[in-house]
């Protein structure tokens, strides 16, 4: 339960500190306290005199430790406290929860696209994939030639649009990097919102196509052709080509209709951009309880952005499905800090400017709210970035925090609809998977209403019920895999946020 007076949130009994709901100056009070300095919307207030060295405790977990001694009353932020390492002292299995599964004759359903290969889509795109950044030019061309006139003959297509991105050469042809693209672009030729796929390469890059078709297992059709500039004749020719192979393909596209699926069909995105201290006061958690509900139907919801659950991995080692998985958790945990160490980084350079300006002190405090929109189902499942999700459930799939980068990594893994929480504001949008914004405080929402689908910042502002709020979401899922347009999708978004992780020396 949220103890919510008019001016401060206390998120457990065990936390010294207090989230402000509206800036306070000195004199106002708080649990009794007198504020002693100006603290902003958002921010924390210390509740007892911490010493130094000592930690503070939100969400009933450290966020960090005093760099100095605090006094009761005071502001709590970056001025006064000091990030530290996880412990790696970890609990496998301790908090495992039965899922209470709907019945199948009563769970809920879409209107979705339904593939040859029994999956199922939510749009119906034609792509031009590119292998390397030197066919992105004639990829963009040929989607270009597909305006709103030539499309309005099709009506059952979504568009043609072009996934171009800056690498595919000058990168060794093994190991991390070149292997996340790879899964990548295989993710990307599979995805069901895909009614045909022309794959774009120059020819001689490094990210070899035959390469990519042989050890994928993928095959050429109708609805799946490769070219190369270099083979092709040049720019021109291959723009020309590509215009006649996607013309060839819409016809075959515009067959399609939507038909009702069950909601077990539904892989959903979970991610967090533009955090504030409200991310995991309202929408975070609020997701986590569609994410449940999405489970409890049969689907499956993917967590990700790895730096932006550290500090919070400890509490989902506690709900995985069994201790291998659970390591598997905390093996990319350790390859991210040496990762980062390596690179002459900080863990703690997450939070962003942004994310400290709305409240957010450290990335332990950031990923404690980040890790809610989780839910409480078992975590069955840990995935390389971009790795196919086979599983039906909660699970969990490695990328950086970067959220271009993340989200392409869920929707090569098989996402059809992603889900976006934002407390600063976002003009994030994603294709094909289209993207559900929800925002987490009432104000930014009041300014950003063209953006954001949802508010979530009622559970704060008006009081609503977190569980109100988790059925809007979920219900908003659905309408929007069955078709309806989110309002990123209605401003265009979603054309230059193909971007895959790049790992590795770039040479």
């Amino acid at each position: 339960m949220l103890d919510m007076p008019k001016t401060f949130v206390r998120l457990d009994n065990a936390d010294n500190v207090v989230t402000a709901i509206r800036s306070l100056k000195p004199g106002d009070r708080v649990e009794g306290l007198e504020v002693r300095d100006d603290v902003p919307a958002g921010h924390k207030i210390a509740t007892v005199a911490v010493s130094e060295g000592e930690p503070l405790i939100k969400y009933a977990q450290i966020i960090g430790y005093a760099s100095q001694p605090i006094e009761a009353g005071h502001h709590v932020h970056v001025h006064n406290v000091a990030f530290r390492n996880t412990d790696h002292d970890y609990e496998f299995s301790t908090n495992v929860q039965n899922v209470d599964m709907v019945p199948e004759s009563e769970r809920a359903t879409f209107m979705g696209f339904r593939r040859d290969n029994g999956k199922v889509g939510t749009r119906n795109f034609i792509a031009v994939l590119t292998s390397v950044n030197c066919s992105a030019t004639a990829a963009r061309m040929i989607a270009a030639a597909f305006g709103p006139e030539q499309m309005a003959k099709y009506p059952n297509v979504d568009g043609v649009a072009a996934f171009v991105h800056g690498t595919g050469c000058g990168l060794a042809d093994s190991g991390d990097g070149f292997a996340a693209l790879q899964r990548v672009l295989w993710g990307y030729a599979r995805h069901p919102n895909f009614a045909g796929v022309v794959l774009v390469g120059l020819g001689c890059e490094v990210n070899q196509i035959d390469f990519l078709l042989e050890a994928y297992g993928l095959e050429r059709s109708p609805v799946f052709q490769t070219m190369n500039i270099q083979d092709t004749g040049g720019l021109a020719s291959t723009i020309a080509k590509g215009v006649e192979i996607v013309s060839g393909m819409l016809p075959h596209a515009n067959e399609a209709v939507r038909e009702p699926c069950p909601a077990s069909e539904l892989m959903v995105a979970l991610q967090c951009g533009g955090s504030d201290a409200w991310s995991g006061v309202t929408a975070n958690p609020a997701l986590g309880y569609a994410a449940d509900l999405l489970v409890r139907h049969g689907g499956t919801a993917v967590l990700a952005e790895t730096p932006e659950i550290y500090g919070a991995e400890h509490l989902l080692t506690r709900r995985a499905i069994n201790e291998k998985t659970g390591r598997k958790l905390v093996d990319l945990i350790l390859w991210w800090e040496d990762y980062v160490a390596r690179n002459k980084g900080s863990m703690d350079n997450n939070p962003s400017p942004g994310n400290k300006r709305g409240g957010l002190t450290t990335i332990l405090e950031k990923s404690l709210g980040a890790a809610a929109k989780g839910g409480t189902t078992p975590l069955i499942g840990v995935y390389k970035y971009a790795e196919p999700v086979t599983a039906k459930g909660f699970v969990f799939m490695d990328s950086p925090g970067y959220d271009p980068a993340s989200v392409t990594g869920q929707i090569a893994s098989g996402c059809n609809v992603v889900t976006f929480t934002t407390g600063r504001g976002s003009a994030f949008g994603s294709k094909p998977a289209p993207t559900i914004k929800l925002s987490t405080n009432t104000t930014m929402y009041d300014r950003l209403k063209s953006d954001m689908d949802i508010n979530a910042g009622t559970i704060v502002s008006d009081g609503t019920a977190l569980e109100i709020v988790g059925e809007e979401i979920f219900n908003k899922i659905l309408s929007v895999a069955s078709g309806e347009q989110t309002l990123s999708e209605s401003q265009g978004l979603g054309d230059y946020e193909f971007v895959p992780w790049q790992i590795g020396a770039t040479m």
